[in-house]
């Protein structure tokens, strides 16, 4: 009989863990299936999908398909200085990014070595851009998210559209500033939560609700309480028990140089009577004050009570947007050569991850590339300035010779 419950309590021990193995291997079956990439522009062609504004209003430069001087991968570069770049295209179908993530990537290379200009992007919705060509810069859009660099001002932009209003990021980021290739990844979390990443490396995360002004305040200070009248927010008083010295102004602030002796070319009649110059006495004490000390009835700082904030609402959907459908590259560059490639938006954060490998193989072979080349400039740079050292110690000898010979 004992044998008999043990063998059952094991068979229901298995069922439970075949249960649980099942259960896991659904979900991750789910979230396979569900999981979804909107857009992966790799570049193959150009344009292709992409169509350019015509009612900009603005001399517009274009783009062209290339790789650059390093590396193989190709993007679209900016191929006139002090233009405005504007294309936009349409996602693979639209779709809302409710109880998803969102995840917007791209790649930017400054071969140019950027001096002022924009390299992000834009992700909008179909009500907001019925018409490709329409796109201009006043366009509504969803988020904007990119490098941007221009002098000393340099940032990663991150902006979200709530209610009509562009919210900008309280946090800064730097973006990279070499000539090399790098990927920029947003990640926007339903539970509204961030994250930013430069070369899969996380470099800011935190709350949608604590790093933009979506909502006003949650608790603000109590705007009908005052400060009691008898409050005392000095922490520092008067030594009533200090006195200035007698002899404090005895000395003047200013007394005649000793050192100073009258011009022998000094006519009193015409000059009049000699004095001394004056200089800094050093005697002289300055204007008394009367020492500081601690205030024993000091309160510290008044601040009004916190209170609930009436104006304040909750809303658990900042992340959301509806009918997302269109991304563009709509900047403003000074010195063109900025190539943009890989632009990526998913609901996979893996799928993502999975691309920044991808491209890394390609980052690494660019880097040896541009090192070899830099390497091979400085070498050259070196040999010309021998050269020319050689050249100006044979024309100095022949100089030197030359008049010799004349003497």
């Amino acid at each position: 009989g004992h044998t008999r419950k043990k063998k059952k309590k094991i068979k229901k021990k298995m069922k439970s863990s075949v249960l649980v193995i099942a259960t896991l291997a659904i979900t991750l079956l789910i979230a396979v299936v569900t999981a979804e990439t909107y857009l992966h522009e790799r570049f193959e062609s150009y344009p292709g999908a992409w169509v350019t504004g015509t009612n900009t209003g603005k001399t517009l430069g274009e783009f062209k398909l290339t790789s650059g001087k390093f590396g193989s991968d190709k993007g679209i570069q900016t191929s006139q200085d002090a233009r405005h770049y504007t294309i936009t295209r349409n996602f693979d179908k639209e779709f809302s990014n409710r109880d998803q993530d969102l995840v917007i990537q791209l790649s930017v290379k400054n071969e140019q070595g950027i001096d002022c200009g924009g390299q992000y992007v834009k992700v909008g919705s179909t009500p907001d851009l019925e018409k490709l060509e329409n796109m201009k810069d006043d366009t509504k859009y969803a988020i904007m998210f990119g490098p941007d660099i221009c002098g000393g001002n340099r940032k990663v932009h991150f902006i979200f559209n709530y209610n009509g209003k562009n919210l900008d990021w309280k946090k800064t980021v730097q973006p990279a500033t070499d000539k090399l290739t790098h990927v920029y990844t947003a990640i926007v979390h339903p539970d509204n939560t961030y994250k930013m990443l430069i070369d899969g490396e996380v470099k800011e995360s935190g709350s949608l609700e604590e790093d933009w002004d979506f909502l006003p305040p949650k608790r603000i200070e109590d705007p009908d309480e005052k400060k009691p009248e008898d409050w005392v927010d000095e922490a520092k008083m008067v030594d009533p028990e200090d006195a200035k010295p007698e002899d404090w102004d005895d000395e003047p602030k200013l007394i005649p140089d000793a050192e100073a002796t009258q011009p022998e070319d000094w006519d009193e009649e015409e000059d009049g009577e000699w004095e001394a110059p004056q200089v800094p006495n050093p005697k002289y004490k300055g204007e008394w004050t009367p020492r500081m000390i601690d205030n024993p009835n000091y309160k510290g700082v008044w601040k009004a009570q916190m209170i609930d904030n009436p104006d304040y609402t909750e809303d658990k959907t900042l992340y959301e947007y509806e009918k997302l459908n269109w991304v563009a590259i709509e900047i403003w560059m000074v010195k063109s050569g900025t190539i943009f490639d890989n632009i990526m938006v998913t609901d996979s954060v893996e799928e993502a991850a999975q691309a920044r490998e991808q491209i890394k193989k390609a980052q690494e072979d660019e880097k040896d590339e541009h090192d070899a080349a830099e390497k091979q400039k400085k070498e050259e740079e070196a040999a010309e300035a021998a050269k020319r050292q050689e050249e100006e110690a044979a024309k100095r000898a022949e100089e030197e010779a030359a008049k010799e010979q004349e003497e």
